[in-house]
């Protein structure tokens, strides 16, 4: 059963098949029409027909469809202008004998009434004719196009749908209107072309005009088709580039309910941003006036496409001066003679570029044809060659032509015109009449910092008169010289702070999104928005510090020499000549260098005076140092040798004084060559210290020479103060050990401190501290070792005397013991033998004990 079945089944369907085709093979193969026909508005007969497809009405009536009977044909509104165009141009051609001779131009044109099904629907009607049953043929339904070409449409939108359909047949389409950058793309629309520019001028001409006036926050409203936001789409990413940012961008459609425009008046209204980039057609620009007019919404700088910018139907309807002050872009303005005449209107840009489009046609024709006094009627002719020779024109711009009125004509390689456009401003006239005023141009064949050119001052007058002053649309002030932008988190780039410039940095343009390192020898000035250069700071003669340590060390110096001067002059007496007089000069002498060398230290550092300074230093202390330890040795040596059997005073006389001094120099002098062969001291420029400045000082060079100048020095000052510590109670009438321990003790105690102090001192203050530390450790020495001799020698000279020194004044009539003192008694008795028993030691070089 089931097999039966199955065979059954295959049995009915291979029936059913035959059936089929008996039935097409007894029917006549015809093309039929499967719509109604389109009759078109204007026709007229002709050896070569052009097509039209243009919005004589822009808009048609609403109407409830009960979808019961088929839909009824759309019930359009206004003008046909551009189809007028299209008819002066033909005719004019016709009227030639250059152009076409013996050809005449016929015209097929529709009225596609703005909607994208009947402008596909007619656009096919004019490439397939409207015969509702065709001559049976044993063919495929296929014949020649019935145009060779095809003027229109007004819109993107349209033109974008025709092209999609009628480019598979090469049928060149060439719009007057049209300007979304999509229609460029050949691989989609390959045979389109037209005679306006593109949306992507457009929308880079708008956004320069914005960042022209310092616009860089605004809204942005479009029309919500292919022409709307391919054209702010453009515009969008163009104004970033140029810093400028979209506080909102909402899009609507003519036909739209009302309560999607209100809210996008509510958003106007809420919003921060005063300009609004307007990129709608006229159609959708009169939809949004009147809801602009309902609700009285003024105050805002208006910036136009040039779909809407010379519309004078807008103008008229803006009773509340919404629009006044407006700017925006324009066809550049077009006279054609006779056309005027032969449509009365003002749109003659637009018109031109109907007039453009029609003669783009006949030249190709003219060329195909062979034309010259006549044409070749067997020249092969169909849209595809026409198309072909429009493409020939639009690659090579050798070949183009010339407009009676002078105007080259020639496209691209997209099918594209030049971009050229004017800039309108709205200026309303005593009479409540809107001038559309030419205030620039925008050419985008020129330099991109030539493109756009404006009368400034005439526009920003009129502006200010409009709104009191020149319309600020910013999301943040710009920020001034000196400070740098920080975006605000979570807002576009255009909203920030302005921070300031951290030190040693600047900014010196608006808006700086960075601070600028300063060079090292350069610093940031109070504003931030220049770098000047460092103030070179060192220890100099003329600042007050530099004068009085200066002062210091000459009154040093002189102190010095008086006290050498009363040396010399009292060179004779015992006091002097017990001190030994040869180790005194030769200390005087070296603390004069130890007081001037300090001068070394104060002025501009120079390669030479920072190997000086140090070195000069180093040797004189160990000089200076050298005769205080010979005078210390010699004073204790002097005592012991003043002991029963003591021979010791032979190793200490003059000349051992003078080896000791000139060894311990030498040994210093050694160091110092040493360092300034190695590494020297040299001149440099610090810039980590202070910031603001750079500070002028000597680099150690080597640092262990240094410390080893420095350890040297201190070595036989420690030596110096433990032997005079030692012979402090020598008892002597005078104690020279006792004062030597003194001058050691303030020499020790200066240079402890002024290690901790010289490290802690910024600049040239430490630069002041060592030379304080070298004038004081030297006037501790002068004042302590010589000072109270030249007292005595000038105030008390009855004990400048021999018998003093020795102090024998002391051990005639001594004071008898107090009861009860046995023991400080012996002691004193003592002391008292020993000094009967010092004897006086004469030391060649005239040192008397």
């Amino acid at each position: 059963m089931t097999c039966n079945k199955k065979w059954l089944d295959w049995g009915w369907a291979i029936l059913q098949l035959l059936l089929v085709v008996f039935l097409c093979q007894a029917e006549e193969t015809v093309c039929r029409h499967r719509s109604d026909p389109e009759n078109p508005q204007l026709s007229n007969d002709g050896d070569i027909v052009l097509g039209g497809i243009f919005s004589f009405h822009s808009s048609w009536k609403e109407r409830q469809e009960t979808y019961r009977d088929k839909p009824l044909p759309l019930e359009c509104t206004r003008e046909l202008q551009f189809a007028q165009a299209m008819l002066f141009a033909i005719e004019e051609i016709n009227n030639r004998t250059d152009l076409l001779p013996g050809i005449s131009l016929g015209y097929k044109m529709y009225d596609t009434c703005g909607s994208i099904a009947r402008s596909v629907k007619v656009a096919l009607s004019l490439a397939n004719g409207n015969e509702i049953v065709s001559t049976p043929s044993n063919s495929a339904c296929s014949r020649p196009a019935q145009v060779q070409a095809i003027m229109g449409d007004t819109s993107s939108s349209l033109c974008i749908a025709v092209s999609t359909v009628i480019g598979p047949f090469q049928i060149p389409m060439i719009s007057h209107f049209a300007t979304c950058a999509c229609l460029s793309d050949k691989t989609k629309y390959p045979s389109f072309l037209r005679t306006i520019p593109s949306d992507y001028y457009q929308s880079r001409a708008l956004a320069q005009l914005v960042k022209h006036f310092g616009w860089t926050w605004v809204g942005a409203i479009r029309s919500n088709n292919d022409y709307g936001n391919n054209g702010i789409a453009i515009f969008t990413e163009t104004a970033q580039q140029l810093g400028i940012c979209l506080e909102y961008s909402v899009s609507f459609f003519r036909t739209d309910p009302p309560n999607k425009i209100q809210k996008i008046i509510e958003m106007i209204k809420v919003s921060t941003s005063k300009v609004i980039v307007a990129f709608l057609p006229f159609a959708d620009m009169d939809v949004l006036m009147y809801m602009l007019s309902k609700y009285n919404l003024t105050g805002y700088q208006w910036v136009g496409s040039e779909g809407w910018m010379v519309d004078s139907v807008i103008a008229e309807m803006d009773k509340n001066h919404i629009l006044d002050g407006a700017i925006g872009l324009s066809i550049p303005k077009a006279h054609v003679s006779g056309m005027r005449d032969f449509i009365d209107m003002s749109l003659m840009p637009i018109f031109n570029n109907v007039y453009k489009g029609v003669y783009a046609v006949a030249h190709a024709l003219h060329r195909i044809l062979g034309c010259n006094k006549t044409c070749d009627y067997k020249a092969q002719l169909d849209p595809f060659t026409v198309s072909a020779y429009l493409n020939i024109l639009q690659n090579t711009r050798k070949i183009h032509f010339t407009t009676k009125e002078g105007d080259e004509v020639y496209f691209n390689e997209n099918g594209d015109p030049p971009a050229k456009y004017e800039i309108i401003h709205w200026q309303r006239t005593e009479n409540g009449v809107v001038d559309f005023v030419t205030v620039g141009l925008y050419d985008a064949s020129l330099p991109a910092d030539k493109q756009l050119s404006l009368q400034n001052n005439f526009v920003l007058f009129i502006i200010a008169m409009l709104f009191m002053q020149v319309p600020v649309s910013v999301c943040s002030e710009k920020c001034p010289p000196g400070t740098r932008k920080v975006l605000q988190k979570g807002k576009p780039v255009c909203c920030y702070d302005c921070i300031r410039c951290a030190e040693g940095e600047i900014s010196n343009i608006t808006d700086s999104i960075t601070c600028v390192r300063c060079q090292p020898e350069f610093w940031s000035n109070q504003r931030r928005d220049a770098c000047v250069k460092k103030e070179a700071e060192f220890l100099s003669y003329e600042e007050i510090m530099g004068a009085l340590l200066t002062a210091a060390s000459l009154f040093g110096t002189c102190m010095t020499a008086v006290v050498a001067f009363i040396f010399f002059t009292y060179r004779k007496t015992p006091i002097v000549r017990a001190n030994n007089s040869e180790l005194s000069f030769l200390l005087l002498f070296s603390l004069t260098l130890c007081f001037l060398c300090s001068l070394t230290f104060i002025g501009r550092p120079s390669e030479w005076s920072c190997m000086l300074r140090h070195t000069a230093f180093g040797i004189t202390f160990v000089l200076c140092i050298s005769c205080v330890l010979g005078k210390t040795m010699v004073v204790l040596m002097a005592f012991k040798a003043s002991l029963p059997g003591s021979n010791v005073m032979k190793w200490f006389g003059p000349t051992q004084q003078r080896l000791s001094v000139l060894a311990f120099t030498l040994i210093q002098v050694v160091i110092c060559i040493l360092w300034l062969t190695i590494s020297p001291p040299f001149p440099f420029k610090n810039f980590k210290e202070i910031k603001d400045k750079i500070i002028l000082e000597c680099a150690l060079g080597s640092t262990v020479g240094f410390w080893a100048v420095l350890g040297y020095i201190g070595l036989l000052a420690s030596f110096c103060f433990i032997l005079a510590f030692l012979a402090r109670k020598l008892p002597d009438k005078f104690n020279e050990a006792k004062f030597i321990t003194f001058s050691m003790l303030i020499f020790c105690a200066v240079w402890i401190t002024f290690i901790p102090a010289y490290v802690s001192s910024p600049g040239k203050f430490s630069v002041a501290v060592e030379i304080f530390a070298i004038l004081a450790s030297s006037f501790g020495l002068l004042i302590c070792i010589f000072i109270p001799k030249c007292y005595i020698i000038l105030l008390k000279p009855e004990k400048n005397t021999k018998k003093n020194m020795m102090g024998k004044g002391t051990l005639a009539n001594p004071t008898p013991p107090s009861p009860g003192k046995k023991e400080q008694v012996s002691s004193a008795e003592h002391m008292r033998g020993r000094h009967h028993q010092f004897r006086p030691i004469v030391i060649r070089g005239g040192s008397p004990f």
